[in-house]
């Protein structure tokens, strides 16, 4: 069998995906607002809005102190002359391996949170689909998009 990837994501990373986890918490306090609303309507019983209260918060929790952490302790990535490998998940752990013939072209990708962290994710384009590698120090991502669009012109038979 194969060896884990080796290669990590940076640590910064954890802190935008918690900030990221924190923000999308916010949809998770949508049902009691909307209990809170109707019971206004039909003068529906109180306790149920504290249950959904409770809960919201318990899952704004769960998934941001510990389903990121585990998230990220799990992240790696390897790059070989020949293909990518990409391990990730939380309870089903996927391992990818995308042959450099199928790249068609690599990106960087960076939105408002990750260029506060001075991150940058790289993508990886298929005919298929897109693999990302998120959360890599900005000069890193530069350096992995260049050597992996270099190793893809490289496995390309029609050049």
């Amino acid at each position: 069998m194969r060896p884990k990837p080796d290669e990590f994501l940076a640590k910064q990373t954890l802190k935008v995906w918690k900030i990221t986890a924190g923000l999308g918490a916010l949809f998770y306090f949508l049902l009691p607002l909307g209990y809170w609303g109707v019971s206004l309507i039909w003068n529906l019983p109180g306790w149920p809005l504290y249950v959904l209260i409770a809960i919201a918060i318990l899952l704004s929790l769960l998934n941001i102190f510990v389903i990121q952490k585990m998230q990220w302790k799990r992240w790696r990535y390897k790059i070989y002359e020949n293909e990518v490998e990409l391990m990730f998940g939380v309870f089903v752990v996927r391992r990818i391996i995308i042959p450099m013939i199928r790249v068609q072209h690599v990106d960087t990708r960076q939105g408002p949170i990750l260029r506060y962290y001075n991150l940058a994710s790289v993508t990886i384009s298929t005919a298929a689909t897109v693999h990302e590698i998120p959360g890599l120090s900005l000069e890193k991502a530069d350096a992995l998009r260049d050597h992996l669009a270099q190793l893809a012109r490289e496995a390309d038979p029609d050049e």
